[in-house]
């Protein structure tokens, strides 16, 4: 076993090292097993950490198996994306790519075997009726009134139902435990049910599909896998994972542990109503930067370095919780602070003549691309007659708080010059829609010589040869912290989630290439889409405020 005082400790990580001390097992076998029903989330990104992370880190193996047992709802895209984003995490799986339909047949003879054991039946109950002979968690369930029909009798009927000579809802079957239980999912639940779908797999070969809990245990045997890691909704399922293992002929029974699912401030994380802001049209797809699907956040500028840091932040626990927005934020910020070159853009653009710079003369002057990186290299900004500011800088009066330009008064523009505001022209409503300044020629790189008082720095853009951009200003996509528990989430929409704004960027940005991420100064790290923005076409989504102004607010 590998050196592990490196390696973070958690309750599951114990457990492993117990095993390993004991000789239980000599080594370690993970797996992944995501529906292929929808796009990947960030708590999926939670449990691909800690799966492929303890692979690596024991020197042991990580499947990775699409689960794959409810073809109405799954597509070969799904596979794909997934496959994606787990490589985009920065992990790669153990060959080959599984498939709980490559285990198809075993299942069903396994099936089979616990119909020959006596230990299911074909039940034909619908599934109202199922329902209601289930009990509650106060009243114990009904026998099915085919509960007790013969091995033989269901061994016809099952091979019946592979056969397609039943209708879908018409009959399933149900393995033979307990309708006593206090746990409803011992209760006699089904593990075969009658679908006539096409499988992105196995085609029209099979009519009836295996449930979840009866596929999940058997795959994760047959494939060898030791730790059987999996959030805390299944661990009543735990009983049912067990009882199958127990009661068929497999050699392996690996040992399922429950940790705690991620939920995560100002978002949901069901895929079902995932599902329903893609069908609803709330978000414009899957992999909207609004979104919280690894997708939408690579698409928002995340990057994989952020999203591990977080999940090593938030830790392994057994205990349910409401994990902070500002958390992955902050993981953010501080990954594209040392990483992200600095650019600036212009997003409210006010234009500002400088009257006492020469009309014709453009200055380029050399900028450092990061403040404390030198190997990111310099660029060059364009300086002449006339810039463009962000309308925020200006006011025509303000108090000595407001660190910005006022009439009157004296900013430096960043990495160029210190100029003044002299006078204001106005349209026919009033609005101010441009400056007349003057500017300190003796500044470039120095204070005022004679004295002059410095409000503040801006940013700015130089209007000959800026570039037209697209800002899509994103913010949280819920407007409370817990939209999971409202009465309808969908009320609770945050109506500024998205702000589109027309504005400049400085020339170098021309060619930002999809999904490079920059800091423009004073305003937020953003990133070229990766889908829209091209070199005739630039648009940039904010990944993250410079700092968190939700915290601020509040």
């Amino acid at each position: 076993m590998a050196d592990v005082d490196h390696r973070p400790s958690n309750f599951i990580r114990q457990i492993i090292d117990k095993d390993l001390a004991s000789g239980k097992h000599n080594s370690v076998h993970t797996r992944f097993p995501p529906e292929p029903n929808g796009f990947l989330h960030i708590g999926h990104a939670k449990s691909i950490c800690l799966n492929f992370g303890i692979a690596e880190d024991y020197q042991g193996s990580c499947n990775l198996r699409f689960d794959d047992t409810n073809p109405e709802k799954e597509n070969i895209d799904f596979v794909h994306s997934i496959q994606q984003d787990v490589k985009w995490l920065g992990f790669d799986w153990q060959e080959p790519l599984h498939y709980s339909s490559d285990y198809f047949d075993k299942l069903y003879g396994f099936a089979v075997e616990l119909i020959q054991k006596g230990l299911a039946y074909v039940c034909f109950l619908n599934a109202e009726e199922m329902r209601e002979y289930r009990g509650s968690l106060t009243k114990p369930g009904k026998h099915s009134p085919t509960r007790d029909t013969s091995p033989e009798e269901n061994l016809a009927l099952f091979e019946k139902m592979r056969a397609g000579g039943f209708k879908e809802g018409e009959c399933s079957l149900r393995a033979k435990i307990d309708m006593s239980s206090p746990f409803i999912c011992m209760r006699d639940p089904v593990i075969y049910r009658v679908k006539f779908a096409h499988h992105h797999q196995t085609g029209d070969t099979w009519c009836i599909y295996p449930m979840y809990d009866f596929t999940h245990c058997i795959s994760d045997a047959l494939e060898g896998i030791t730790h059987s890691l999996c959030t805390l909704e299944f661990q009543d399922n735990r009983r049912l994972y067990d009882w199958i293992l127990d009661n068929i002929s497999i050699d392996c029974h690996p040992q399922q542990i429950e940790f705690s699912r991620l939920n995560l401030e100002y978002t949901v994380m069901s895929k079902r109503k995932l599902q329903t802001l893609v069908e609803k049209q709330v978000v414009q797809g899957w992999d909207d930067p609004r979104m919280p699907t690894i997708a939408g956040l690579r698409r928002r500028g995340y990057t994989p370095e952020s999203i591990r840091e977080f999940a090593k932040r938030i830790g392994v626990t057994k205990q349910d919780n409401i994990i902070e927005m500002s958390a992955l934020e902050s993981c953010i910020r501080d990954d594209l602070n040392v990483r992200a070159p600095r650019a600036m853009a212009v997003l409210d653009p006010l234009k500002v003549t400088i009257t006492n710079y020469p009309d014709s003369e453009l200055q380029w002057l050399d900028v450092s691309n990061h403040p404390n990186d030198d190997s990111l290299g310099q660029r060059q900004l364009p300086f002449g007659k006339v810039v463009y500011i962000d309308q925020a800088d200006f006011r025509e009066e303000a108090n000595k708080k407001y660190k910005r330009l006022v009439t009157g008064g004296c900013v430096r523009l960043r990495n160029a010059y210190v100029i003044q505001a002299d006078e204001v022209v106005k349209d026919t409503n009033g609005k101010v829609i441009e400056l007349l300044c003057s500017y300190l020629p003796e500044t470039l790189g120095e204070n005022p010589a004679d004295g002059r008082k410095v409000r503040g720095v801006i940013h700015w853009v130089e209007a000959t040869q800026a570039k037209p951009a697209e800002f899509r200003v994103y913010d949280r996509l819920f407007s409370v912290p817990n939209p999971a528990a409202e009465e309808d989430f969908l009320q609770c929409v945050n109506p500024e989630s998205l702000l589109i704004k027309q504005g400049l960027v400085e020339p170098s940005l021309q060619h930002a290439a999809a999904g490079h991420a920059y800091q423009f100064e004073r305003e937020g790290y953003y990133c070229a889409d990766s889908i829209d923005s091209s070199s005739e076409r630039l648009v940039f989504n904010r990944t993250v405020g410079l700092r968190d102004s939700w915290s601020d607010a509040s």
